[in-house]
């Protein structure tokens, strides 16, 4: 199990107090995003911070065999809602219990801020196969349009283009790293756009009269708009990196022991969350894979990130 400097960060552990409102109020990603981090041909995949598997889904559906994560079991318990014949396990990305180069592709959305790095990143380096592929996703509010900037103002802003891409090239695991935007539409109305507020991380941290006061300012904020049951559509920039592994560290683990050769063997992996009535996943194996998809249409051209400065932005309020 992990030992105490690797336990999750507070950050990674706040989101299952909440894991109902993040399952309803955070939007799925493009299922061309998913196409261009994992190519055409079916892998294995690793997925760190599954959360409620709005990932894993279009993972599973498109034919890889996905074995998804998670350091907190109330997001797992949520997961298995949805794929409820998933096997997972109760995994932190700082220490990985799964063998050396298992893996093509560990992929994660939406939880690689809340890692860290400096430990999460030789770990998923190690798991990797030899050209495998690490590979990031994340929603981030598109605030070129005036609203959705506002909104910001209440909750906190995003910004696109930035971090996640640096934060891989800086290290020494990985090459290069590719990148692609898409576009979507979340429609909220106004029970999800609380949802929403709730399972933001510094919301989520919050006590429960903080995150109600939270709430209602923008609870207030929707009603100005006056759109009533029609909802709105709120923009996304979805932001998709990759890069391929170069250096894959050996680890030797605090309890390979102490007979010959024992720092050498793959490590145990400890007894993992799978839910009622599922298999306990092993190394090297994964949930049970989906049919691969046909091929799907040509993925639109990448959305460009949004201009720092208000000449950038877009003058309309809803699609």
């Amino acid at each position: 199990m992990a030992t105490d400097d690797t336990t999750p960060t507070p950050a990674a552990l706040c989101f299952g107090a909440v894991a109902e409102a993040y399952d309803r109020g955070r939007p799925g990603y493009p299922r061309e995003a998913v196409e261009w981090l994992t190519g055409e041909q079916p892998l294995t995949v690793l997925e760190l911070g599954a959360g409620t598997g709005k990932l894993t889904e279009h993972l599973v559906a498109l034919g890889h065999d996905v074995h998804a994560t998670d350091p907190d079991p109330r997001m797992l318990d949520r997961l298995a809602l949805r794929l409820p014949e998933m096997r997972v396990s109760q995994t932190a990305a700082e220490e990985i219990p799964a063998a050396d180069a298992t893996y093509d592709l560990v992929v994660v959305a939406d939880a690689f801020e809340h890692f860290d790095a400096e430990k999460a990143l030789p770990e998923i380096a190690r798991v990797l196969k030899r050209g495998g592929t690490f590979a990031l996703i994340r929603n981030v509010r598109d605030e070129r349009i005036p609203w959705v900037k506002r909104l910001g103002n209440l909750i906190g802003h995003h910004t696109t283009g930035e971090g996640m891409g640096e934060a891989i090239e800086a290290s020494p695991y990985f090459g290069p790293a590719e990148d692609a935007s898409f576009k979507q539409w979340q429609v909220i109305h106004r029970d999800s756009v609380q949802d929403l507020v709730r399972s933001l991380p510094d919301v989520a941290t919050l006590e429960r009269t903080g995150q109600d006061s939270r709430v209602r300012e923008v609870v207030s904020f929707y009603d100005d708009f006056g759109r009533g049951m029609d909802g709105m559509q709120l923009p996304w920039v979805t932001e998709c990196f990759r890069a391929v592994v170069g250096i894959q560290p050996k680890t030797i683990r605090q309890d390979a022991g102490t007979t010959p050769g024992a720092a050498d063997a793959p490590p145990t992996l400890p007894a993992e969350y799978v839910g009622e009535d599922t298999v306990p996943l092993t190394a090297g194996t994964a949930g049970t894979a989906a049919p691969t998809a046909a091929a799907g249409p040509a993925m639109p051209p990448a959305v460009e990130p949004p201009a720092d400065d208000d000449s950038g932005m877009l003058l309309i309020d809803f699609r």
